[in-house]
């Protein structure tokens, strides 16, 4: 079946997903839009986005387009299936825009939305969603995924979570294909932990690979940061299992070891003496794990949940604990009974 399908938002991940999508044997039609006329109409023109892939070419079946926020709304109430892939800090107002369509959402980032003069506490999208648009079927696509190797059709699963199974089935629909397998999930709590918390953990195994100490560390941290998220989405009413799937171990591995993490990135650069904001403009994108950690620890405190990897991130993150006083503090720690 062919779908009219809107990415919101051109960076990477977005418009490796509208590159995907475009390919699709259904023959799908799709848009990504910008709220840069000019990115819009360069990409257009480039059939590429040079900013952030700029080696793969664009489908013909992709096009690019941008119209201001105030009429958002009523192009995207036309499509079939929006898919927002702004960072985690532009989900709510994206929303709030949205929040009167009938048309299937779901979104593309991992995290939990920072604390601000606005926002008391930070949520996970799925929450955020039922702040600001209740009505709005929607739902998440996540799992262990770098934009470039989607974008160049490389194997990748994902997963597609939601509580509407009609969400499910849209998503399944509209990406799932030979190069890019979508599994369907009504644990949207566990798969948005996940994303986020793995962002986090990432930072901690950067540190490890940069300070040297090796690959039975890197397992350890992998494994004990992958305790810590099941207890904090298990509190959370998330489901246990959901962490030994894609969302969960499967992101948690990828972000950790592989070279194209941006979170990962940011454990190497401290590691080697750069500070937090050197370290971030170096990268030239979003590293959402700088930005959840504050809320990951602040919501495993107030429920009562122990997550010593991802406070030594923090700690780390705040400046008060150098690289190796982040490890000692955590090899430091008494023994315990494993579970």
């Amino acid at each position: 079946m062919s779908l009219k399908i809107a990415v919101i938002g051109a960076g990477a991940w977005g418009t490796a997903l509208a590159i995907s999508a475009s390919r699709h044997a259904a023959g799908h039609r799709v848009q990504l839009w910008t709220r840069d006329a000019a990115a819009a109409n360069a990409m257009q023109s480039q059939r590429s986005n040079q900013r952030y892939l700029p080696d793969v070419d664009f489908p013909q079946a992709l096009q690019c387009t941008s119209s201001p926020n105030s009429e958002l709304a009523t192009w995207a109430a036309t499509q079939d299936l929006i898919v927002i892939g702004t960072p985690m800090s532009a989900l709510r107002g994206m929303l709030v825009n949205l929040k009167e369509i009938q048309v299937p959402v779901a979104w593309l980032c991992k995290g939990f939305e920072a604390a601000s003069e606005t926002v008391l506490s930070g949520g996970m999208p799925h929450e955020v969603c039922q702040q600001v648009a209740p009505k709005l079927k929607s739902g998440a696509l996540s799992g262990p995924s770098f934009a470039l190797e989607v974008a160049r059709a490389q194997p990748t699963a994902l997963v597609a979570a939601s509580a509407h199974a009609s969400v499910q089935q849209i998503l399944v629909d509209a990406f799932h294909s030979p190069s890019l397998r979508v599994y369907a999930n009504e644990d949207i709590v566990g798969v948005e932990v996940g994303g986020a918390v793995k962002n986090v953990l990432a930072i901690a195994t950067g540190l490890s690979d940069g300070l040297n100490l090796g690959l039975n560390a890197r397992a350890a941290l992998i494994t004990r940061g992958l305790s810590e998220m099941t207890r904090l989405g298990v509190a959370l009413g998330a489901k246990a299992e959901t962490f030994m799937g894609l969302s969960g171990l499967g992101d948690l591995v990828l972000t950790a070891t592989g070279d194209l993490s941006r979170n990962r990135k940011v454990g190497l650069l401290l590691a080697q003496g750069m500070d937090l904001q050197q370290a971030v403009q170096s990268l030239g994108h979003v590293a959402e794990g700088v930005y959840s950690a504050r809320t990951v620890v602040k919501r495993a405190q107030a429920l009562g949940v122990d997550m010593p990897i991802s406070q030594g991130v923090l700690a780390l993150l705040e400046g008060k604990l150098k690289p190796a006083e982040a490890v000692a503090a955590l090899m430091g720690r008494g023994a315990k009974d494993e579970n």
